[in-house]
């Protein structure tokens, strides 16, 4: 009757409605994050010499004795929290994509591991969804296992921001962090370091399907020195989330980058995403666009205290086989034709 006809259009707009709410939740929780990336540390700088010239300076002075005293511990494994690994927010993030994560092997927790994640995209939105929170499930995926993601050393110098990174689990892509939480943190640790870095992201455009590879081998020679167990990892989609202007090698747009790469550390991009309000409008919110990011077999890995370039080499090159092969064993299964081939440069 007409009752049930009223309560079945409230109850089609109240779905309507939390859709809507959900929908933009998803929007809010990764604008957080792009704006975390680009200006979150240079922004909390500002605001703490901004603060010690007002009459709270006291709490900027507090702060800037607890930074020095705290300042070694990005080095030595970080301080992780597992409540804001859960926030509700990582899971908005997820939905906007959205992002899975694939296991296809288990990890042995008496081992410690280094991921090798492909490709970089503009802001390896995989790997940081994937490993720096519990939104996809990682700690239930692989039990056991403590993932750290390694990013920028230069991050770990911005106020507020290092504080931020370390509770996800991130830390310092330099030597000595890496070799404190293989050497020094027991076993069970997986580092995962985007092997690419700032030169991948460079050549990063949707449909492109290419990894920085050939010369990288510092995280070969890392693997080797702690006996630690080589894993490749791919995200199908990192590229499609972002459109890049892509300069020519020899042009003055690459040389500009290239020089920030050697002396910054990073590459600045000309990108675009989508609007804030609209998907037709260019903005800084990626495209909502799948990243699946596939955990491929580890690959067993000797402990050799002073590794010769030869068995680098060697385990490099098995690495870079089986990279490939996780490749093309998945790319029909997440949207690229059976012909897509793994450019590695």
């Amino acid at each position: 009757g007409t009752g049930s006809s009223i309560l079945s259009a409230l109850q089609d707009l109240f779905w309507l409605s939390k859709s809507k709410v959900e929908k933009q939740l998803q929007v809010i929780s990764v604008l957080q994050w792009v704006l975390t990336f680009l200006i979150m540390g240079i922004a909390c700088t500002l605001i703490l010499m901004y603060i010690l010239c007002t009459d709270c300076w006291v709490i900027a002075a507090l702060y800037l004795a607890w930074l020095v005293f705290d300042w070694n511990t990005p080095k030595k494994g970080g301080r992780r929290s597992q409540w804001v690994r859960n926030w509700a927010i990582w899971r908005y993030f997820r939905d906007y994509f959205p992002i899975r994560l694939v296991k296809t092997h288990n990890l042995l927790t008496t081992r410690n591991y280094i991921f090798g994640y492909h490709p970089h995209g503009i802001m390896g939105l995989g790997a940081f969804c994937n490993f720096s929170t519990e939104a996809t499930g990682v700690s239930q995926k692989f039990p056991g296992i403590r993932p750290y993601l390694a990013t920028l050393a230069g991050n770990f110098r911005m106020p507020i921001l290092r504080d931020y990174l370390m509770s996800g689990g991130i830390c310092p892509v330099n030597r000595d962090s890496i070799d404190y939480i293989l050497s020094k943190n027991g076993s069970g640790n997986a580092i995962i370091i985007v092997v690419g870095g700032a030169a991948e992201s460079l050549n990063c455009t949707p449909g492109k399907n290419s990894v920085t590879l050939k010369n990288r081998k510092g995280f070969v020679k890392l693997a080797l020195r702690h006996g630690a167990d080589l894993v490749p990892v791919y995200s199908f989609g990192e590229n499609e989330v972002y459109k890049q202007v892509i300069f020519e090698e020899g042009s003055w747009g690459r040389w500009v980058q290239k020089k920030f790469q050697k002396h910054i550390g990073f590459a600045p991009c000309i990108f675009h995403g989508r609007g804030l309000f609209s998907s037709n409008t260019w903005g800084l919110l990626p495209y909502p666009k799948p990243i699946t990011t596939v955990v491929g077999e580890p690959i067993t890995i000797p402990k050799i205290d002073n590794p010769s370039q030869r068995e680098v080499d060697f385990y490099h090159s098995i690495y870079v086989d089986s990279l490939i092969k996780l490749f093309d064993k998945y790319k029909s299964k997440f949207g690229l034709p059976e012909t897509e081939v793994l450019e590695v440069n």
